[in-house]
């Protein structure tokens, strides 16, 4: 059974950091994309970042661009998402996705390329 586990949520203050993480097992650990999605109250699911796991190539929105990293081990089946200079419009569940299958057509930054889901972790960001 696919399975993939988020944790590292919490609140900071501004200009803080933290650390999430996504542990695969199952199906997911065949994916070809792990990325990571957002949604804060009242708005629709956004992309933050994704990396493409053969390769370690990876693809970040403008609005996370320099400060945020994803990065994988894929050891640990695991999937980083490093978040700095967090500021309260990051405030928002954070989603661990997984994508098991690929089209070199593909948009890798939309939610209907990802099969699987975690249950989310929630981040607040104080001002």
């Amino acid at each position: 059974q696919a399975q993939l586990v988020e944790s590292g949520g919490g609140a900071v203050q501004a200009g803080g950091s933290l650390r999430l993480s996504c542990a695969a097992s199952g199906r997911t650990l065949s994916s070809y994309f792990m990325g990571w999605f957002r949604q804060s109250p009242g708005k629709g699911r956004e992309f933050v970042a994704t990396i493409r796991r053969s390769t370690g190539v990876t693809y970040y929105s403008d609005s996370v661009k320099g400060r945020f990293t994803i990065s994988s081990a894929d050891a640990k089946n695991t999937v980083y998402l490093q978040m700095n200079s967090l500021n309260p419009e990051d405030t928002a569940v954070y989603y661990c996705a997984a994508a098991t299958s690929y089209s070199a057509f593909a948009d890798y930054s939309r939610e209907r390329q990802y099969a699987n889901w975690g249950q989310g972790t929630q981040v607040t960001v104080s001002s």
